[in-house]
């Protein structure tokens, strides 16, 4: 059975954006990441997000993915991580060289 998610999509434009957000989080990328409500998060990207088939609330099958970032810490007990749907980030911005 496929995940859900609060929004999915299906219409090829929308899943070419998503792809392109994807080439911009590679692995291992110190990033910040603007949202949609404004917030701001930044850290390293854990691993290369991957576009998945995802069951929509009213149960339409579409396309979303999620991106993990990390803090790495001193004590690797103490690290802390955190997760974004891609279609929630309107900036992406690549803080170290790429």
């Amino acid at each position: 059975m496929n995940p859900t998610a609060e929004r999915v999509f299906t219409r090829p434009e929308d899943i070419e954006h998503l792809r392109g957000q994807i080439r911009e989080l590679c692995e291992g990328a110190f990033v910040r990441l603007t949202l949609r409500d404004g917030d701001v998060q930044q850290g390293t990207v854990s691993a290369r997000p991957q576009a998945q088939v995802f069951f929509g609330p009213d149960g339409e099958e579409g396309t979303n993915a999620t991106v993990r970032l990390v803090d790495p810490a001193m004590d690797p007990v103490g690290a802390t991580q955190r997760e974004f749907w891609l279609d929630q980030i309107v900036r992406i911005e690549r803080l170290d060289p790429p």
